[in-house]
């Protein structure tokens, strides 16, 4: 852990009066003095991982819902992890790093709300006493974020972005769909190696937008690589391709071509996580599950569909596929996975939410050579393929 060091300006303290929220909320908490957003450090899910501002993307790391532990006093909880803020190690020294850990209710995980004017607030923790702030006044990305006196700095200031759909558990994918920070065209596909940031931008330009096999991707991504902060629109070509084991973070498809994403790995030990993002316009499906392997589709939304996902049923190599989806919010989608049953494929459910009720959760076809086309042989669970329970799924 950092070391504490002196690194506030003193300023006129602010009387403390009630803010109120909306703890069936998300918020995105923007920092007065830099603009930046607090956000978990590198997407991380453990406990102690680092708190910092970053470049607001409203990702599911920059989300954070406000649960009430009474008296006035909330932790505050990433839509992305599911833990808390928490000033480590119960510090009540200036400068002691806030991090993440498991919901304790603990008093160092506690903070109220004091208003600032201009509609900002400070976070004071009820274990220390001091404010949430960026440390040393920094205006950097992975800046860290400590705790001092409260003294009103326009670094301990925060402005409270309330995101759409609220409610539920957390990391389910109802969030708003992101404005983008430019546009970047792009003509011929980009090889990103082992990982891309697209800070947010729009990419555009290759294909032209309609379900045509065989178009060019926007990106591809070699094995073990990561591609985060994109947002795709039309044409898009056939979006991004996986050569091997990847993740896909934060990336939302604002209109999807012949697909979203293709996971071509020969490997049955790859595997693939899509965490985070969105899918809007995919006549047939989102992501294209053509090699073999384990593909896991988190805090994920997709709207106007046909399939979420495909364990392709006629390439020209048969693989055993899997598929784990938890947090999916579908609307207007008309299949969440379809699968082979005859190749031993699997699809697994969890925290799911559709809204309206033509959804059919998951389909099973008989997979065939490539050339034939494949036979659906029925629907649902049934807790060999098509693993989940009536609790798994929330229709709205």
């Amino acid at each position: 852990m950092l070391t504490a060091m002196v690194g506030a300006i003193a300023v006129t303290p602010l009387q403390a009066q009630a803010a109120s929220v909306d703890t069936s909320a998300w918020y995105v908490l923007v920092n007065r003095h830099s603009g930046k957003a607090l956000d978990l450090y590198d997407f991380a899910t453990d406990d102690g991982a680092p708190i910092v501002q970053w470049a607001r993307n409203d990702g599911n790391q920059q989300q954070w819902q406000f649960v009430s532990s009474g008296d006035g006093y909330y932790r505050l909880k990433s839509r992305h992890s599911g833990k808390v803020l928490d000033v480590y190690e119960w510090s009540t020294a200036g400068g002691a790093e806030i991090v993440q850990w498991a919901d304790l209710n603990a008093a160092n995980q506690q903070f109220r709300l004091a208003d600032s004017d201009g509609g900002h607030v400070r976070l004071i923790n009820r274990n220390s006493g001091k404010a949430l702030e960026v440390w040393e006044w920094g205006t950097g990305d992975g800046a860290r974020i400590s705790q001092w006196d409260d003294l009103g700095g326009a670094n301990q200031q925060w402005q409270l972005v309330k995101m759409g759909g609220g409610g539920g558990g957390g990391g389910d994918g109802s969030g708003e769909w992101p404005s983008d920070t430019g546009s970047v065209h792009i003509t011929e596909t980009r090889d990103v190696g082992t990982f891309f940031d697209g800070g947010m931008k729009r990419y555009y330009g290759i294909g032209d937008g309609g379900q045509g096999e065989s178009q060019d991707p926007m990106f591809v991504v070699d094995n073990g690589g990561t591609i985060q902060n994109v947002i795709i629109d039309a044409p898009a070509g056939d979006g991004i391709h996986c050569e091997g084991s990847c993740t896909i973070r934060n990336v939302w498809w604002n209109d999807v071509g012949e697909d979203a994403a293709t996971f071509r790995s020969s490997s049955s030990s790859a595997t693939y996580l899509v965490d985070g993002g969105g899918a809007k316009s995919a006549s047939d499906k989102v992501f294209q599950h053509n090699g073999a392997g384990t593909l896991t589709i988190r805090n994920f939304q997709v709207h106007n569909a046909g399939k979420l996902y495909r364990a392709c049923g006629n390439c020209s190599s048969s693989y055993q596929r899997h598929v784990v989806m938890d947090g999916v919010t579908a609307r207007s989608t008309d299949v969440l996975a379809g699968i082979n049953t005859n190749w031993g494929d699997t699809a697994r459910f969890s925290r799911i939410t559709v809204y309206g009720d033509d959804t059919t959760i998951c389909e099973k076809y008989r997979g065939v050579p490539k050339g034939d086309e494949p036979e659906k042989i029925g629907e649902g669970a049934d807790g060999v393929n098509c693993l989940y329970s009536s609790s798994d799924i929330t229709w709205r």
